[in-house]
């Protein structure tokens, strides 16, 4: 009897716990905003937000697929230079198809530019797997590979899409459903899908406890190698779909497109709860991670506080700062 009563506070503590920390990215969201509403009251007009999130679009796709390759132990430090490669050769590939298909040239662009995502993806998971090299070295050597072939392709300068096929794609990041932009919306299906995949499917699991603990997976008979590689190639997916909407926001490719977009991704998947060693992901709050990000970017810009020069300083900070709460907390 004694031992029942001292249990149950117990597990209603951690169960406690368990909602505060995945309700703390949203409640750092709803703060920024009325901080933000404070200090200028155009921060939270509907034009200003629609802008601040299809910004974060970009970072929010980009850093579902890094939940997964971080919750199954991996890290990926070479999305910003992927995404200007698949940028690169899917621009190059559309002005190519351009003269013969038109505006056919575009969805078929599109799908070149999902299997180049999936390719890229695939080689990190393998050298990641196959070849036994720490993902930081690996994606750290693929990262400035990347970035060469962009720089050297566009001979550093820039690629832009051909004048003939501006205006049929620019819909899919300018355009709107239902007054809701199109990036935005994406994400939201990205996401998603992404939480389907990461809460609902054997795979999340797997990849869960492949992060955990990576022996006791093995053990379980859960394959770590088709498990992480996977998980990179759903990153490289993510990194493409990203790149399709960036591609008619500049129209164009250059040696610094996605530069500093790790660091961005990095520091979202953990603002969002997701523990930067392994064993768990959170999809949602990854997406939150992603906005607050770029609501911390315009607010830098709406006041005089602190210059927008430092935007990646305070975006170091804030994961320095996320890494210390996780590595202290319960």
């Amino acid at each position: 009897m004694t031992a029942v009563t001292q249990t149950a506070p117990l597990t209603h503590e951690r169960e406690f716990n368990i909602s505060w920390v995945d309700a703390g990215p949203f409640l750092a969201l709803a703060a920024l905003l009325l901080i933000g509403f404070i200090i200028n009251p155009d921060f939270l007009s509907v034009t200003n937000l629609s802008n601040v999130i299809t910004r974060s679009a970009f970072i929010a796709i980009i850093a579902v697929g890094a939940t997964f390759v971080i919750s199954s132990g991996g890290l990926d430090l070479s999305v910003g230079s992927m995404a200007a490669f698949i940028t690169g050769v899917t621009i190059m590939f559309m002005n190519m198809m351009a003269p013969d298909f038109g505006t056919w040239s575009i969805p078929a662009g599109m799908a070149f530019a999902l299997v180049v995502g999936l390719a890229c993806g695939l080689v990190n998971g393998a050298i990641v797997t196959v070849g036994k090299i720490e993902p930081f070295i690996a994606t750290l050597g693929t990262m400035g590979i990347f970035r060469a072939l962009i720089t050297y392709m566009s001979d550093g300068g820039t690629i832009p899409i051909d004048r003939s096929l501006r205006d049929a794609y620019r819909p899919v990041y300018f355009g709107t459903v239902a007054g809701i932009p199109i990036p935005i919306l994406i994400s939201l299906a990205v996401a998603a899908i992404g939480a389907v995949v990461l809460y609902k499917m054997k795979y999340g699991r797997r990849c869960a406890a492949t992060g955990a603990n990576e022996d006791v997976a093995r053990y379980s008979g859960i394959s770590v190698v088709r498990t992480r590689t996977i998980a990179y190639v759903i990153q490289g997916a993510c990194v493409a779909i990203a790149a399709i909407c960036y591609v008619p926001r500049l129209g164009a490719a250059t040696p610094t497109t996605g530069q500093l977009w790790e660091l961005q991704v990095i520091t979202a998947v953990v603002i969002g709860g997701t523990t930067l060693r392994g064993g768990k992901g959170r999809i949602w709050g990854t997406v939150a991670g992603a906005v607050i990000l770029e609501l911390i970017a315009n607010l830098m810009v709406l006041s005089d506080f602190v210059s927008e020069y430092l935007v990646a300083a305070v975006q170091g900070v804030i994961i320095i700062i996320a890494m210390l709460i996780q590595r202290f907390s319960k």
